[in-house]
């Protein structure tokens, strides 16, 4: 991170590139219509994420998960998008149990925009070289075809991993489809230690890992990055390194970021949202730090978990982004001049 990072770190302001410094890049009107469904009329990020299988079914039945059926899985997701969703200015889901209910079933807010996830739950391969999978059966065509306002992609990567080039090769597949279809591509990428004996990297080297892969996949045709916290709260409690770390990250990154939960608790997600707000991200998607405890109670005790602790965390983190994240269409300064009389020709 440079003098001027340092500097605005150490007097409280976010880091925000200069206009030299922003990476110009042309964004079809289709995506652009596309995000802003999934943002406020002021181009902040308040996303909502369900688009949980494996680890959901852990926390519906943690004694025996592979009995919870599909409805049960189905109809958690109808019934705390009905709850979440008009808070949210977008929803993320999964085709499995999510997306194709909660649009039947009009569980998602008319205003909320849908995002649909396209991998395969979990990873194949090593656990130091894990590799992302399309889901089978499904694509950013289908994503495309029903309506969605983006794709998320899921990829395990570390950029020292010794299938680092596949992975980048994959994310590069899959922007192209969705430069094809002109629908924003959300990439989610989650770090991994290279030593299996490792469960998770220390604060420092997350903070590498996180910052240099956003150095690398983000100018691949990604729209929006999905980014973890980057470095270890539970190693690094002193804020003011938080905030340095996340005024890089806003650096490295050439795409406006959001800021995932990754199951830390509420109040640890919000403290970090303030900061990764400050410092350049453009919000959140959300998920497990929001409704995590209402996998644990049922009927009448989960709606109105739902319609109290849920919304008023939704309501908190909304007014911290609203005050302090940085609009997605500062990345995009010629947007606006972008469309000339007899655009519809070439588009």
């Amino acid at each position: 991170m440079d003098d001027r990072a340092n500097l605005q770190c150490s007097i409280g302001g976010y880091y925000k590139p200069n206009r030299g410094e922003i990476h110009s890049m042309n964004l079809t009107i289709g995506k652009i219509r596309r995000l802003q469904q999934c943002a406020t009329p002021e181009g902040k990020f308040v996303m909502f994420a369900l688009d949980h299988r494996g680890n959901l079914r852990r926390s519906l039945n943690p004694e025996a998960p592979k009995t919870v059926t599909y409805e049960q899985m189905a109809g958690f997701k109808r019934e705390l998008t009905r709850e979440i969703s008009g808070m949210a200015t977008a929803v993320l889901l999964d085709p499995v149990y999510g997306a194709g209910p909660a649009i039947v079933s009009g569980a998602i807010a008319p205003a909320s925009g849908l995002l649909v996830a396209v991998e395969k739950t979990g990873y194949t391969g090593d656990p130091t070289a894990r590799e992302s999978k399309i889901l089978d059966g499904w694509s950013v065509e289908k994503i495309s075809r029903l309506g969605a306002a983006g794709v998320k992609l899921l990829l395990y990567y570390h950029p020292g991993a010794p299938n680092a080039a596949e992975q980048e090769a994959l994310v590069q597949q899959v922007a192209e489809e969705c430069a094809r279809f002109d629908i924003p591509l959300f990439l989610e990428p989650l770090s991994f230690a290279l030593d299996p004996a490792v469960k998770n990297l220390a604060s420092e080297e997350k903070r590498q890992v996180v910052i240099e892969t956003a150095r690398r996949l983000t100018p691949m045709g990604v729209d929006i990055l999905k980014a973890e916290f980057p470095l270890n709260i539970a190693d690094e409690t002193n804020e003011s390194i938080w905030a340095e770390a996340c005024a890089e990250l806003s650096a490295a990154s050439v795409v406006p970021w959001v800021l995932l939960s990754a199951g830390v608790s509420y109040e640890d997600f919000e403290r970090q949202t303030k900061i990764a707000c400050q410092y350049g991200a453009s919000g959140v998607l959300v998920g497990r730090a929001v409704w995590k405890e209402a996998t644990n109670v049922h009927g009448q005790a989960r709606s109105e978990f739902l319609r109290t602790t849920a919304t008023v965390r939704m309501q908190r983190l909304a007014a911290i982004i609203d005050q302090y994240g940085r609009t997605w269409t500062d990345f995009y300064p010629g947007m606006r001049d972008s469309v000339v009389e007899g655009w519809y020709k070439k588009y």
